[in-house]
Parts: structure tokens; sequence; C-alpha cells
């Protein structure tokens, strides 16, 4: 092989040093002897704990963190989170590989915070989304607000009538469940800072809060130090009111809580606007419905009024239906009852004029035909006017006692049920009256009739909620006259007002349960010289 060229093989360059390579790890390096010297410490290592020295032992650096971790552990040294991970090489050697983890733990507890306080404030728009009263909003703001917000929560509302309404949550001791109770401030007493707080849009630390409230018991239970913001909850136009907000100073308040605080207060201070609306609209709605509700037949000499009313919508108090009555400068007594078109509000908002008509008008026409042809052609009046169609049925008449005990009734039609009259004896007699509606023509044809009760003999006038009530086997069948007549058999005894409350009721159970027209009785009794009926007990049969 003389005079060959030698061969060479390239390799390549030389391989790296292991501690090179350990130099770009994202984690640091330690490694120990078997007595947990330090044989090797990597940069990265070092930068973070540059407590561990070479050649020392590792529990000289004095660093917690090492003891007793056999697997893997987490500690913060120099407000750095770091993971350690301990991983024997051999019996005489071990390594720790050191990661810092402050930016990863950072994120995930953000994350975790925040889903805690998206939970927090979905729970508040749950439990705030159903009082729709002032003081049970109330209430519930300040116990959603102990103890995830403050460990004292003070509501104090918008003033209303000179005062203004406050509610204070506590967290008992060892208990999550706060305490609640509530109280009146005199607005005129009110400091200034609190105006301020309701003007602004940013909580405040306000020192002089910590003071007065101390002396007024809201923050009973934390020290003079404590910590208080206020934060306005807005409202339509102003605020609704203000939220106090108390901690202990060792639980300050970061820039993530204020801002929990605050949308917080915006949730409570839709909800508080929402449940003040509900009330302010509730009580007009009842100022109108009390105005529009039937009222209850004046006191009359020899006679004995019995009424029953039941609307056809059962969430409200009024209805199609109407009746009522105006004294006569003479002794005697207008009464009326009818039904106009329509249901529900917009009827009852009808007969509220009806009724006020009447109240003028038979003061000028007394006579019940005469007074009804008034009646009707302001109800034709009223069409011109406004373009709205509106018509009525109605029985209105007049009642005058007699000498011996018993009631003349002169009673006109406007194209409503007859009146049903029930004698001593029992029977039950059908009134021949009828005529045309009201407001539909300019000449209707008003019939009239009188009639004659003897002491304690009954006219009953009605609805034809109680006739045309469908019900039965099968649901859709009429309870009609006949029911009507058989149910007043036997009652002839009775006094006007059970007898009025009897026919609703087995108009009722007709019914069923099932939805009805607006009804309304009125029943009129001759009580005699005496004024006043016997009581007795008698057993009637219902209709078949």
């Amino acid at each position: 092989m003389a005079g060959l060229p030698r061969l060479t093989l390239d390799r390549g360059p030389p391989a790296p040093a292991w501690s090179e390579v350990v130099e770009h790890f994202r984690e640091g390096l330690i490694v120990c002897d078997a007595r947990s010297a330090v044989r090797y410490l990597s940069p990265v290592a070092g930068r973070l704990l540059p407590e561990v020295v070479v050649g020392a032992l590792l529990a000289a650096s004095g660093i917690a963190g090492f003891h007793g971790v056999s697997g893997v552990g987490e500690f913060t040294h120099h407000d750095r989170r770091l993971r350690v991970r301990r991983v024997p090489l051999s019996a005489a050697r071990c390594c720790w590989y050191v990661e810092d983890v402050t930016e990863s733990v950072t994120r995930a507890d953000a994350l975790l915070a925040e889903r805690a306080r998206s939970a927090f404030l979905a729970v508040v728009g749950e439990k705030l989304g159903n009082p729709l009263h002032p003081d049970r909003a109330a209430a519930a703001v300040v116990r959603l607000a102990v103890p995830t917000l403050a460990e004292v929560a003070v509501l104090v509302l918008a003033a209303r009538s000179g005062r203004a309404r406050w509610w204070r949550a506590a967290r008992a001791a060892d208990d999550d469940t706060p305490t609640v109770d509530s109280g009146v401030l005199d607005t005129i007493d009110l400091p200034a800072a609190i105006d301020e707080a309701l003007a602004g849009t940013e909580p405040h630390a306000l020192d002089w809060l910590v003071e007065q409230t101390v002396e007024g018991g809201w923050l009973s239970g934390l020290a003079a130090d404590a910590i208080v913001r206020v934060v306005p909850l807005p409202g339509r136009d102003l605020p609704a009111g203000v939220l106090l907000v108390a901690r202990r100073a060792a639980r300050h308040y970061g820039e993530a809580d204020l801002d929990l605080v605050r949308a917080f207060a915006a949730r409570a201070g839709t909800a508080m606007t929402t449940a003040v609306l509900y009330r302010d609209q509730a009580e007009v709605a009842d100022t109108l419905q009390v105005s529009l509700v039937p009222v209850e037949p004046a006191e009359t000499a020899g006679v004995q009024w019995g009424t029953a009313y039941r609307p056809a919508q059962a969430g409200l108090r009024i209805g199609g239906d109407f009746y009522g009555s105006h004294r006569l400068p003479d002794g005697g007594t207008v009464f009326f009852l009818g039904d106009v078109s329509g249901k529900g509000v917009e009827a009852a908002v009808f007969t509220g004029q009806l009724r006020q008509c009447l109240q003028a008008l038979h003061r000028v026409e007394p006579h019940p035909g005469r007074l009804l042809g008034l009646l009707n052609d302001a109800l034709l009046e009223t069409t011109l006017a406004h373009g709205q169609g509106r018509f009525a049925t109605m029985v209105l008449g007049v009642v005058r006692p007699r000498r011996d005990g018993g009631l003349t009734l002169t009673m006109s039609s406007g194209g409503h049920l007859p009146p049903l009259v029930l004698r001593t004896s029992g029977e039950v007699e059908s009134v021949g009256l009828s005529g045309m509606l009201i407001g539909v023509v300019s000449d209707p044809r008003i019939g009239e009739v009188t009639v004659e009760l003897a002491p304690g003999e009954t006219c009953l006038l009605y609805s034809d909620g109680v006739t045309e009530a469908r019900g039965g086997r099968r649901g859709d069948e009429q309870f009609g006259t006949d029911r009507l007549v058989q149910a007043l058999g036997g009652c002839q005894r009775m006094p006007a007002p059970a007898l009025a409350e009897r026919v609703e009721q087995v108009t009722c159970d007709w019914l069923a349960q099932r939805d009805h027209d607006d009804i309304a009785v009125l029943a009129l009794r001759a009580t005699g010289l005496h004024g006043r009926s016997a009581r007795h007990l008698h057993a009637v049969s219902a209709p078949s």
C-alpha cells in the first residue's frame, strides 16, 4: 500500500461541552453531589438564585423552597414565582431544575380572577333581576356586596319626600351570610361630601365617612383605619343613590377591585332604577284603578244594596262592567249597571267616562229614559271628536221608597239584559224591558218600565258575563238565563249582598276557572219600614 495517499475521516467540529448546551435551557440547572454540595450552577439558575454558590451546600443558600421537595415544588423568591424539580441522577448525584413561572402563574391567576368576577357579576345580574320592590332590591344589593366586595356595605338611596332610606349589610363572625338592617336619614343633615360622591363617577376614599359611620354604627366591627370607598349608583337622570363599601386595612382595594365595585354599582343602579320605576308606575296604576273600580251604591232609606264584581283579567281590578248610584234631592236614588265595548284597561277608562257623565247629567235630568238619551248624545259627540266608535249597554233606573216599606223602581234599558225580580213567594220574574245600544244611533229606542217591590223582594241586575259564562261538561255551554233563574230559586229571604255573592259564586263554579268576560251584579232589596232584614240561615240548591 506504499505510495498511496493516507485517508483521513472528517468527523466535523468537536461536540460542545454539556455545560454549553445547558446555558441555552429555559430552566436553570443545579447539580449537587451526595452531600448536597453544589457542583454545577447554570447561568440561568445563577440569575434566579444568586444566593446559591458552587462548592457550598445548597442549604447554606438559605432558600427554604428547596426543603422537603422530593418531586416538584413552587415558592416565591425575590418577588418571582419559581418552580423547582428534583431529578436523582445516581446515588451520588442529583439535579435541580429551576424555572421562572411568574408570568404564567400571573396569567393563570388573572384568568381565574376574571372568571370569578364574571361568575359573581352573573349571580348579581340574576339576583337583582328579580326584586321589583325598592326595599327588597336595596336589601339584595347590600347582601350581595358582602363578603365579595366588602365586609360592610351601606346603600343610601336618593331622597324621597325629604328623607333618604339606607340599608346596611355586615359580615358576621365566621359566617359568610351577612346581617341586613335599614333606617332613615334626614337629608338636611347629610354631609355635602355625599353630594360630591353622587356627582362623581369614580370611587372615593372618604375619611369623614369613617368617623361618622363609626359613630352611627355603620362600620361597627371594623377598626378606625378601615378602608372605605363610595361609588354612585347610576340612575335615569340623577344617581339612584350611593354605595359604601368598607374593608379592614389589610384588604386594600386594588384597581381590579375598584373595577369590580364599579361594575357592581352599575348593575345595582339599573336594578334600583327599575324597581323605583316599577314602584312609581304601580302607584300610578293603583291610583287610577281605584278611580276606575265600580263604586258601591250610596246608602238609601228602605234599600239594601248588594254587589259583586269580577274582571275578566285576573291581574286587574278593573274591566268593562260598571254599576253605581246617585242620590236625588227628592229622596230617590238613580242606580245603574252596564257593560261597554272592549275589555281591560281601555274598557275601564271608558266606564270611568260614562260614570262621570252620569254623575253630571243626573243633576240635569233625573228621568231614566231621558237621562239615557242625554248619555247617548254625549257618547256620539265623543265619537265624532275622537274618531273612536264606542258603545255601551245599560239598565238605568230610579228607586223611591213607598210608605208601606216597599219600593217603586222606574227603569230604562239601553240594549242590556232584562232585570230579574225575586218575589217573597220564591217566584223569579223577568222584567219586560228592552232597548237599543247607547252610543250607536242619534235617536235610539229606549224602553221603560215601572216595577213595584214589596218588603223583602229583590230586583237583580247583571251583566252578560253571567249568562254567557261558558262551562259545563264540555266547557263550551253557556250558563244562560234559565240556570240563573234556577239558582235564584229559594233565595227569597236572602239579603241583597248574599244574593249578589251567590250569583257570582254559581257563575264561577260553572266556569271552573276558565276564561270569562267581566262579571257584574247589582241587587237592591226592599227592607221594609224597619230598614233591616232579619238574619237567617237558609239552604239553597245549586243549579243543575
